[in-house]
């Protein structure tokens, strides 16, 4: 499966966002699916991630409670809605996708064979 992210901007803190991740190349919903981001100078990290069908989901601690993950299966398209925003959640964010795991195993990014490219989301102080 193929992964295109897209919806990355400038945003002020305390403003909201919304990224998306289009799927092709194959039946999305046999897919997990996850967003991670990469802060410059930093090691890549987990951010939030959805079970094939959206009912069991995962997030950092640090991002629970602003972002929200979903997915349409038949738009073959995964959402990150991020919402009071920081300027520490600065970073390119990438979406993920692979089989089906534990709801435990969901943040690794060892669980993900497929990603994207990447969006840069900018938050200004």
């Amino acid at each position: 499966v193929q992964l295109q992210a897209s919806g990355g901007g400038l945003v002020q803190a305390g403003g909201a966002l919304r990224v998306s991740c289009t799927a092709s190349g194959d039946r999305f919903s046999r897919y997990a699916v996850a967003w991670f981001r990469q802060a410059p100078g930093k090691v890549r990290e987990f951010v939030a991630a959805s079970g094939r069908y959206g009912s069991s989901t995962r997030y950092a601690d640090s991002v629970k409670g602003r972002f929200t993950i979903s997915r349409d299966n038949a738009k073959n398209t995964v959402y990150l809605q991020m919402d009071n925003l920081r300027p520490e959640d600065t970073a390119v964010y990438y979406c993920a996708a692979g089989p089906p795991v534990i709801q435990s195993s969901l943040a690794s990014q060892d669980a993900y064979y497929h990603w994207g490219q990447g969006t840069l989301v900018t938050v200004s102080s």
